[in-house]
């Protein structure tokens, strides 16, 4: 338990604990409320340049309108006598000049055939022919004609507006030129922010106005997506905007795009502007949203770190405090269990003592006699000898046995061969095992893999179930088992006995400690909480299957350490035996 990788991963859980609480509803609203504002402040924007847009379709269909319907007026009214002369058209050009500020650059009669009847305004076109041109035909079919915006004759952007007008059987076409300048003033400068700009573009996918930035996409792209409808037509009502973004070709800027149709479908007045631009408050709030949640997360698990340190400290303390009296607890349990043992042991030195008591009484004889160097008595002496010093390894034997358990608890954890261990506390334990007419019984699995733990903790467990159960029999004798096995990836050790066993009551206390049903100054009560100790400490389970005069059946299942080297196979388990002294006696 004191081991540091423990503490550093219950440390690590603390922090992960707390900060996922303390995180996950911080981070949810942070999500949620973001979303919310996003979602509201991008809806906002986007009905903002929608209204923007529309307001100024709307004034450029006026525009176009009133310049017709002006045009229009004139064609109707004025005599066709004044249409025809040069001088009287200049006039009227003025005229209109003078009350609309210089939109209508010039005036000009066409006869059914293209040719210029009559012309008033500053370039000298003479009789041009307009046949071929696309406004003239256009002309032919509509009462109203608004042309597209081209270079014309003169070379420069214009477009014109032409009104239908019969004469005496023959249709005439009175146009006039739209100053581009002023017609480009009505959407040069609809824009916000640094980005921000708006044109026209024809169906065909033409500018009908001059960007002030230039495009930053290609147009066919915008034609496209505009007259999308069927047959070409656009894909939103006259009434209606087309909001989309896309990726600039030439910046790589996302970029947003707001589009109404005027001029029956023919134009569009397009509004574009980037999005880092259009919502450059909106990302300049998210940003400020991230850097205050991350400062708010960081503080979150610099606390929950500090705290957790602080409680994993404490943990730690009192776990060295209780692994402090379970050493303890186990040091009081291993000296009862000597005691309990010393009888059996006590009994069997006693035997070999008296040989030796005997055999050196014999040399002792041999020696008085007068004759004690003949080879006989020399010979018998050697034997006698020889006995004493067997008798002598046996006691040596036996007290180291009990000397290698009693002494000091050693809590290093260490690969231990569980068969060996098990066998050797069956040896020890049979002393007493026979005094109380107890056989025990092993039955060992082969190729059984280590497990780790203490040694002296695994044989103070090993002991106490023997002698639990030794108690158990004690007053008609009996059979106690001791079993290893692979039970999947556990080694199990199975201590059972024929005993009177012990009802359901008694088995769901028997762990607890000073818990005990032998008799006043039989017991202790420590010996299975001590066991119940050990196998949690090693990380197995410790269960007991028990009936009134069925016995008992303990089993303790501990982790595998995994299968010895063959070479280490061989070593022995447990306390090493003084190989020195042993050849020496």
């Amino acid at each position: 338990m004191s081991d540091r990788h423990y503490y550093q991963s219950l440390t690590r859980s603390m922090v992960a604990w707390v900060a996922v609480v303390a995180l996950a509803p911080l981070l949810a609203c942070a999500v949620m409320l973001g979303y919310q504002f996003h979602t509201a402040y991008r809806a906002k924007v986007v009905e903002h340049l929608e209204e923007l847009v529309l307001k100024h379709t709307q004034q450029v269909g006026a525009f176009l309108r009133e310049s017709a319907a002006e045009l229009r007026v004139l064609a109707d009214l004025t005599p066709f006598s004044s249409l025809t002369d040069d001088g009287a058209l200049g006039g009227l050009l003025a005229t209109m000049q003078k009350e609309h500020g210089g939109v209508f650059v010039d005036l000009g009669l066409v006869n059914a055939a293209g040719a210029l009847v009559s012309y008033a305004g500053p370039y000298r076109l003479g009789r041009a022919d307009y046949a071929d041109s696309p406004w003239f035909a256009a002309a032919r079919k509509d009462e109203v004609t608004i042309s597209d915006v081209f270079l014309g004759l003169r070379g420069l952007p214009h477009f014109v507006v032409a009104v239908r007008r019969v004469h005496d059987g023959q249709e005439y076409i009175l146009r006039s030129t739209i100053d581009f300048a002023a017609f480009n003033k009505l959407v040069e400068n609809i824009g916000q922010g640094a980005t921000g700009q708006a044109f026209i573009l024809s169906a065909r996918g033409e500018l009908q106005t001059t960007p002030k930035r230039g495009l930053q996409t290609d147009a066919p792209f915008l034609r496209r997506k505009i007259w999308s409808g069927t047959g070409d037509a656009p894909a939103m009502a006259a009434d209606q905007v087309m909001v989309f973004t896309h990726e600039s070709p030439a910046s790589g800027h996302r970029v947003l795009y707001v589009a109404a149709t005027l001029k029956g479908g023919d134009w569009a007045l397009v509004y574009q502007q980037d999005e880092a631009d259009a919502f450059a408050s909106l990302y300049r709030a998210r940003v400020l949203a991230i850097v205050i949640v991350a400062v708010g997360a960081v503080l979150v698990f610099v606390a929950a770190w500090w705290l957790a340190r602080r409680m994993v400290g404490r943990i730690a303390t009192a776990d060295a405090e209780r692994d402090l009296l379970n050493d303890q607890v186990i040091e009081a349990g291993k000296l009862a269990s000597v005691g309990e043992l010393a009888a059996g042991i006590a009994h069997e030195i006693n035997n070999p003592v008296a040989i030796m008591m005997e055999e050196a009484g014999w040399v002792t004889d041999i020696l008085t006699d007068d004759d004690y160097g003949t080879p006989e008595n020399m010979a018998e002496m050697r034997r006698a000898l020889d006995q004493i010093r067997l008798q002598g390894t046996r006691c040596k034997e036996i007290t180291y046995k009990l000397l290698s358990f009693a002494r000091k608890t050693d809590e290093r954890i260490k690969e231990l061969d569980l068969n060996a261990l098990v066998a050797e506390m069956a040896e020890l334990s049979d002393k007493r095992a026979r005094y109380v007419n107890v056989h025990i019984k092993t039955d060992l699995a082969e190729n059984l893999p280590h497990v780790a733990g203490s040694p002296s903790e695994l044989q103070q467990l090993v002991l106490n179930l023997v002698n639990n159960a030794m108690d158990a029999m004690e007053k008609n004798g009996g059979d106690l088992t001791l079993a290893t096995r692979l039970a999947g990836d556990k080694v199990e050790l199975v201590v059972s006995d024929n005993g009177h066993g012990m009802p359901k009551a008694v088995a769901a206390r028997i762990f607890e400690p000073f818990f005990t049903t032998k008799a006043v100054g039989k017991g202790t009560g420590l010996g299975l909480s001590i066991c119940y100790g050990i196998v949690k400490k090693l990380g197995g389970e410790i269960t007991v299957e028990s009936a009134p005069e069925q016995g008992a059946t303990f089993r303790i299942s501990l982790p595998s350490a995994g299968h010895p080297e063959p070479q280490a196979a061989t070593q022995p388990s447990g306390p090493e035996a003084p190989k020195a002294d042993a050849e020496r006696s």
